[in-house]
């Protein structure tokens, strides 16, 4: 039998657009909902990650969380992990503000992302690098998307040599098209199985944490997550300067990011835009750009001779 079984982003609550649904439908953690599921695993004698849209804030007064349990086989619910990066200017959720790496079944450490979480190399190096072997990402992933999502998960997966096991939504909701393609992805990104657009699709694989472990400790050329943090050991070795590499970083908008936060966000709004919306598609809920950002942004479009 299985030892984990994984549901799609959405899957419990559905999807929400109005901002009064979210707070209608928000549940606590632990609570009636997270009983049931956790009944269920106990009876089945499997463990489960769940989504739920959404969790209730701890201000009752702000958006509810998008949420993931995993709970075990006796029915205990060993992580929760919130959305850190929702799927904006569409989805309202507050964000969360970290990941989790548990022991999962077997004794596998997993961690669980969400859906737009994964389109961010950073969220699947913080997992790996906390100990990750198992990153699971639910997903409510719509086209045109389809081939992108299929290979950002298998790229993640080598990068950082650590299985992969996604989970997505399938079929019409009225409004999005899903795409489906859940799939179970090796440490070395190759798949071990995937579904096709069909719903209600099994896929099935069997990891082994063996495995994962010796290749972490004893791969050479493509031990990525070695290598980050001992950079070009072999030239510092033969130069004399040690048997660790060097272990600075050496990217500046990370550091910045850590000892500078409203300057990296600067960076980001010099090479895109400074405001959450966008004149030529407005969204609702998200404020425009006023008139004096707009007439800039027209200035550097004329510059650019792209009218």
């Amino acid at each position: 039998g299985m030892d984990l079984i994984v549901f799609p982003e959405y899957s419990t609550m559905g999807i929400m657009y109005d901002r009064q649904e979210m707070f209608d439908t928000a549940c606590q953690i632990p609570g009636d909902l997270t009983d049931m599921f956790g009944a269920a695993c106990k009876e089945a004698g499997v463990w489960g990650v769940f989504s739920l849209t959404g969790e209730q804030h701890e201000d009752p007064k702000k958006n509810p969380y998008n949420t993931l349990v995993l709970i075990n086989d006796q029915g205990e619910i060993v992580q929760k992990y919130r959305k850190i990066l929702p799927w904006t200017p569409v989805e309202g959720w507050s964000p969360g503000s970290t990941t989790f790496v548990s022991e999962g079944p077997k004794g596998m450490k997993v961690s669980m992302i969400i859906c737009d979480d994964g389109n961010y190399p950073e969220i699947w190096r913080d997992c790996a690098m906390k100990g990750a072997e198992l990153i699971i990402r639910p997903q409510g992933y719509m086209y045109p998307a389809k081939d992108q999502q299929v290979q950002v998960s298998k790229t993640m997966a080598w990068c950082n040599q650590v299985y992969v096991a996604v989970a997505n939504a399938s079929g019409f909701d009225g409004v999005y098209t899903y795409f489906g393609h859940s799939a179970i992805i090796g440490a070395d990104g190759r798949t071990l199985g995937e579904c096709g657009t069909e719903d209600n699709g099994i896929q099935y694989a069997q990891l082994s944490i063996s495995q994962i472990r010796d290749a972490r400790a004893n791969d050479q050329s493509q031990n990525q997550l070695f290598k980050l943090t001992h950079r070009g050991y072999t030239g510092v070795y033969a130069n004399g300067d040690g048997d660790k590499g060097v272990a600075e970083c050496p990217f500046d908008f990370y550091k910045t990011w850590v000892t500078n936060p409203k300057l990296a966000q600067e960076m980001s709004e010099t090479v895109t835009r400074r405001t959450i919306g966008v004149a030529c598609c407005p969204v609702a809920g998200i404020p425009p750009p006023n008139t004096e950002e707009e007439d800039e942004l027209l200035e550097l479009t004329n510059e650019l001779n792209l009218e």
